[in-house]
């Protein structure tokens, strides 16, 4: 490889990674200000209404996986990745505006639910960009896998901070308490957006050679003719629905000033947020980790055994009471704390070292041997994204109605799928399709 084709790759990859955080910027915006659009009147404290600002930015992935991923192909990755930022920014703008004094009752959630359905459009575009590309530019298998998990070290750096970001300054939750009070934080996102659009513009990035498609490409079949490919879909929608509902629903649960047990904590929103950030820190300590092992350990391996430890750390929780108090450390942005929290608490946040791997290693499997169809299921896989509004919504309309830890059943039965998935589902039996 030459020196300028070297160069230009790792300017690629730099800049992927850094849009991978953005991704997580975004995404993590919607829970901790459910918060607040739960204790609000107009909502009268439903988990599952507080859950819908998540919804909307997952909601937004079934209207755009499809177009993205063809954008891919008309347009190439840089453009398409301007495009979801100039998008992004306009969604912050949107939640920003619904903070206005002159906005009453439902005016301002139904702002701030549209403009958390224009951001899920830009992210849906990011990561539509994102994941191919470091895929492709590791050349697929084992390092294209370990490209990923490096990127998704920061999402989950930027995963955690944000709700921990927002808990602090939302601090106490009353009814009073409005969108106005997250301001500071939209601000942030905007300047990062702009930022990050002249960024990108100026930064010189060719598309990836390895399963590049143009105009001109014949598709003689779609990449739902492979099966691990169909199946991988699934395991994607599964997959963001547990990996949003585990720590959305906690988040909730902490916060909940009416559960014995959780809700008798001085401060209690603050610390539902600095439990959710622990979770996402949690990943970030699990897809660094498995990044220096990615490229000698097998997708399949790591999926198969985080699956099965993460199924038995929610049992542990659903089964143990919630009056069973400890004292964990939390991150709360600058250092740890001990600080007490439900034992099934701590057990859930755990489960952040075992999902950290699952979006990357399925991401991988179910593309492996696609070809020139990788951008096609790229956007397909983004649609699919559209699972981590379904579940979490899913969870606390159970979580409404008999309590939050049975709730927990939902992410516990869609682990044992992607358990499955990894042992079985994910062999390539359909190596006959040409590809090239």
């Amino acid at each position: 490889m030459s020196n300028q084709k070297q160069n230009g790759s790792i300017i690629a990859i730099i800049t992927m990674m850094f849009l991978y955080a953005m991704i997580a910027f975004v995404t993590n915006l919607a829970a901790p200000i459910g918060v607040v659009m739960k204790n609000d009147p107009e909502v009268g404290g439903s988990n599952m209404l507080a859950m819908l600002g998540n919804f909307m930015n997952f909601f937004a992935y079934l209207f755009m996986g499809i177009p993205a991923g063809k954008m891919l192909t008309r347009i190439g990755y840089k453009k398409t990745a301007l495009l979801g930022i100039l998008v992004g920014f306009i969604g912050v703008t949107i939640q920003w505006i619904s903070g206005f004094e002159a906005l009453e009752g439902y005016q301002d959630n139904t702002i701030y639910l549209l403009g958390a359905f224009v951001s899920g459009l830009s992210v849906c575009l990011l990561n539509t960009v994102v994941n191919p590309m470091l895929n492709l530019l590791g050349g697929g298998g084992n390092r294209g896998n370990q490209l990923n998990l490096m990127g998704g070290t920061l999402n989950s750096l930027s995963g955690t901070l944000t709700p921990m970001l927002v808990g602090a300054l939302i601090g106490t939750v009353t009814k009073e308490t409005d969108f106005v009070q997250i301001n500071l934080v939209l601000y942030i996102a905007m300047a990062v957006f702009a930022s990050a659009f002249i960024a990108l513009a100026l930064i010189p990035i060719k598309d990836p050679e390895m399963g590049r498609v143009t105009a001109a490409t014949t598709f003689e079949h779609t990449p739902w003719s492979f099966r691990h490919c169909t199946l991988g879909v699934i395991a994607i929608f599964l997959y963001v629905g547990v990996e949003v509902g585990i720590p959305g629903t906690l988040n909730f649960y902490i916060a909940d000033t009416t559960e014995k047990g959780a809700g008798l904590l001085a401060n209690a929103a603050a610390i539902g947020g600095f439990v959710a950030g622990t979770y996402w820190l949690l990943m970030l300590v699990g897809r660094l980790c498995s990044s220096f092992i990615a490229d000698k350990v097998s997708s399949k391996t790591m999926m198969t055994v985080t699956n099965g430890m993460g199924m038995i750390l929610i049992l542990l929780a659903i089964f143990i009471p919630k009056t069973v108090m400890t004292s964990m450390p939390l991150f709360t942005g600058s250092s740890f704390e001990m600080t007490e929290v439900p034992v099934s608490a701590m057990l859930l946040v755990l489960c952040g070292l075992c999902t950290s791997i699952m979006w990357a290693s399925i991401f991988n499997l179910a593309t492996e041997g696609l070809g020139k169809y990788t951008a096609q299921a790229s956007g397909i896989f983004m649609m699919m994204v559209v699972g981590g509004g379904v579940l979490p919504l899913i969870q606390n309309y159970i979580a409404d109605n008999t309590g939050y830890m049975i709730s927990y059943f939902v992410p516990l039965l869609a682990m044992a799928y992607m358990f499955w998935y990894a042992l079985i589902g994910s062999k390539n039996v359909n190596k006959d399709i040409p590809v090239d």
